[in-house]
């Protein structure tokens, strides 16, 4: 039987226990939801501050030479290298997740002349298949084939040009074997295209081991650069010089201020960049990247994996028979850093459980999701979360018309 005690003596111990004074976490407030939008780090206010207040407005347009801004893209791209077992020189920051997923398939189709199918799992994340659809809908000549998990290796045929998956499933947790599936396609002659929005800076990841061919990634969730932080494009360097960039921008340009009408591409990472760099946005996501860059993400990945096998034993001790099914894998190497539940109420659960201070969220059709983030996250926050959730579903709360009310972002 868990007893709090149990989680007060792992806070104690814990190595990564100092890291929580890095961020602003709301009194009175367990945060499990940094797996879509990660805590505000304490000094992203002073950096932000001081790129708004000196270097924009005292130092004007200058700014770009004396602050280097122009090379704040692939500064940031070297900071998230080491997070995801990149090297050097192949990942850059810029634009949105959905924009790059946009710029790294269509350069992809057209690099695989011939190959007409973009093999993807119908439970991917729905902006993923988005812009997949609507690129095959511009170009006509190739086709979107949606399979679920358990398919997938089989839908792999010599007219596969990409597969396009994310590593963790959003709404389960569930985890890809990117090794296994990466080397499959290239045994097929199809690349593998990753969206590590949902692993990048909550566990290890080794994308030069894997042989990873592309991979893009949000800023905003386990790396904490704010609400809209700029993504990223990985490009393995041995397709970076046959690569063509396909939304050819000038910051793609090999010498963006000649103003050369002919479009001439960089000829590194760089040549996937396009529009001019957010700066204020980059400011605050550089502070994320410094804090993740000094955690080690194995001890990372034990206090997740552990913070997840208890939350699932406390809630099968605590909530047994109030209508919580486990969504998630039990095994934690299957499983990121998440845990989801189903349960015909989900929403009104959730809405029920922020209202006591606990914060995670809902994913339909039925899941109530939390996300662990052992950076700032304490094993008493579990112990406090679950005894909240017991409580919410003992007195049936989440029946009160308030909650079953449903607001635009879920």
């Amino acid at each position: 039987m868990l007893e709090r005690t149990y989680f007060e003596s792992l806070d104690a111990s814990d190595p990564l226990a100092s890291f929580r004074d890095d961020f602003v976490i709301p009194e009175g407030v367990v945060y499990l939801d940094g797996n879509s939008l990660g805590a505000l780090p304490i000094r992203s206010s002073e950096r932000v501050r001081k790129v708004i207040e000196n270097e924009w407005g005292i130092s004007l347009i200058s700014s770009w030479n004396t602050h280097d801004w122009i090379h704040y893209p692939r500064k940031l791209g070297d900071l998230i290298a080491p997070i995801i077992g990149a090297g050097v020189g192949e990942v850059v920051v810029g634009d949105s997740t959905s924009v790059n997923l946009f710029k790294l398939l269509a350069s992809a189709l057209q690099f695989q002349e011939g190959k007409h199918v973009i093999v993807s799992e119908t439970s991917n994340f729905p902006t993923d298949i988005y812009v997949a659809q609507g690129l095959v809908s511009l170009l006509g000549a190739h086709q979107v084939q949606l399979v679920d998990s358990c398919e997938l290796v089989d839908a792999l045929d010599d007219d596969v040009a990409v597969v396009l998956l994310t590593h963790v499933n959003f709404r389960t947790g569930e985890v890809h074997d990117m090794k296994k599936i990466t080397s499959i396609a290239h045994s097929k002659g199809a690349l593998v295209l990753w969206d590590l929005s949902h692993s990048a800076g909550a566990f290890p990841i080794d994308l030069r081991d894997i042989g990873c061919d592309l991979a893009v990634g949000c800023g905003y969730k386990f790396l904490n650069g704010g609400p809209g932080s700029p993504s990223y494009i990985y490009v393995a360097e041995r397709l970076q010089s046959v690569l063509n960039p396909s939304l050819s921008g000038w910051m793609g340009h090999v010498a963006p201020f000649e103003f050369d009408s002919k479009y001439r591409p960089a000829s590194g990472i760089e040549r996937h960049l396009c529009g001019t760099p957010s700066v204020i946005a980059m400011a605050a996501l550089e502070v994320g990247l410094e804090i993740v860059g000094r955690a080690d993400l194995s001890i990372v990945q034990e206090k997740s994996q552990q913070m997840g096998d208890l939350f699932i034993q406390l809630v099968e001790q605590q909530c047994e028979g109030l209508g919580l099914s486990l969504a998630s894998p039990r095994d934690s190497s299957r499983r990121g850093s998440q845990v989801s539940f189903h349960h015909e109420e989900g929403y009104a659960v959730v809405q029920a459980l922020m209202a006591k201070g606990v914060i995670g969220d809902f994913r339909k059709p039925d899941i109530v999701r939390f996300g662990l983030a052992p950076l700032y996250l304490r094993y008493t926050d579990i112990w406090d979360a679950v005894d909240a959730l017991r409580d919410v579903l003992r007195s049936e709360t989440y029946c009160r018309t308030k909650f079953r009310e449903q607001k635009l972002v879920t």
